[in-house]
């Protein structure tokens, strides 16, 4: 990870995002917000009680982009914001407020407690982050979260020919290195995770939304553009 290569982009992030997925025919929003839609459902099912009343790290934050969805679906919620850009981290603070924590991480500590967080979330983060890199990380989410917490590690599915293009396309993915499910599996696994689970997702365009409904019955499937690994603290 290099902070003046994200910084380079921190102002241009949505238009280059928008310009690199237009062939799914919707806007950046409807990334960010599935994902904390997904979240929260997954959350909440295995602690309804809490009733979002939790703390969530969103790894590799940047702009912020995640911050109004969580207040929709986790309005009890906090959220820490972390990335290495700072240029990112000044531009989502002046957006948000005091609507999220935004924390510069060095690259290699995440600068929060041992077991001071209820989720871990990195959205499309990890793919630009050197493999050996992936489980020391991983690791440190371990660290952070609460015992019984969650980690949320949503990337692009290699195997579909659509997220191919828009890797291939967006200027801030040059280097990417798109992560196979079932290596992000063995990651968690490596990093004292358990109870991992595979989840398939973002599989019909905009063209195609009326069979959206159908997605929910599809996560099985590793066709969708993207997938996400979600696992527990033990």
């Amino acid at each position: 990870m290099d902070e003046a290569e994200f910084d380079r982009f921190a102002e241009e992030y949505y238009a280059i995002h928008a310009s690199s997925i237009a062939i799914s025919g919707e806007e950046p929003a409807y990334f960010a917000e599935y994902k904390i839609r997904d979240l929260a459902r997954e959350y909440l099912a295995k602690e309804p009680l809490r009733n979002g009343r939790i703390s969530i790290l969103d790894f590799g934050a940047g702009v912020g982009t995640s911050v109004p969805f969580v207040r929709k679906y986790l309005p009890l919620s906090q959220i820490t914001c972390l990335d290495i850009s700072r240029k990112s981290l000044a531009i989502g603070q002046a957006r948000w407020g005091e609507q999220a924590r935004f924390l510069h991480f060095d690259g290699e500590t995440i600068p929060l407690r041992d077991a001071s967080v209820d989720v871990a979330l990195a959205a499309c983060v990890f793919h630009h982050i050197a493999d050996r890199e992936h489980i020391r990380l991983l690791r440190e989410f371990h660290r952070v979260l609460t015992p019984g917490g969650m980690a949320f590690i949503f990337e692009h599915n290699p195997y579909n020919p659509l997220t191919r293009h828009a890797v291939n396309t967006c200027a801030f993915d040059d280097n990417a290195e798109l992560i196979p499910a079932r290596s992000m599996r063995a990651k968690l696994k490596a990093a004292a995770f358990s109870g991992i689970q595979i989840r398939y997702n973002v599989f019909f365009p905009r063209v195609l939304r009326a069979l959206r409904p159908l997605e929910k019955w599809m996560i099985w499937l590793p066709l969708g553009a993207q997938y996400y690994a979600v696992a527990a603290k033990g």
